[in-house]
């Protein structure tokens, strides 16, 4: 019997949520760079296809069955297309995770959960990170870039607030 699948998405979604409402800490100060300045799409394109495709997808739709743990625990790579929960996060989350690394960035939080995203701060510049998340952003339908749209200048509202 596979327990173990049951759990995890759960686990998953209540850590990221976790992160979402306890998180403004340290990653903050890196995350704020999450939305300055203009993008370059094709650069983001160029530059997705060299770090992000071979785990999630030349075109962006993740490894298969990306809700159900592999053998090592971890979940697979989303897709980064409206079917996946990417567009569901503000610049700042998606910022960090991909920075830092979604086990580090979680940690930075409080929350342990063994992400299999691996961070490229240390491969990518600040510029680049950016513009890999706009080109991502770019394959949304507008709908959907319209609610994330919300949700960071909502997530910008509240750090805002917090100072």
């Amino acid at each position: 019997m596979k327990l173990v699948p049951l759990f995890a998405l759960p686990v998953a979604a209540a850590a990221l949520g976790a992160w979402l409402v306890v998180g403004r800490s340290a990653t903050d100060g890196d995350a704020g760079a999450a939305s300055v300045g203009p993008v370059d799409i094709a650069a983001g394109e160029a530059l997705y296809g060299d770090y992000c495709a071979s785990c999630h997808g030349a075109n962006i739709e993740g490894q298969e069955d990306w809700r159900s743990p592999g053998t090592d625990g971890r979940l697979p790579a989303p897709p980064h297309d409206d079917t996946g929960h990417t567009w569901h996060h503000p610049d700042s989350v998606l910022f960090a995770y991909t920075k830092l690394g979604g086990k580090a960035a979680l940690e930075a939080q409080g929350i342990s959960f063994d992400s299999g995203m691996p961070g490229f701060g240390d491969q990518l510049s600040d510029q680049q990170i950016r513009d890999i998340l706009g080109y991502i952003r770019s394959t949304w339908p507008d709908r959907i870039q319209d609610v994330q749209r919300q949700r960071t200048q909502d997530d910008t509202r509240a750090k805002e607030g917090d100072t």
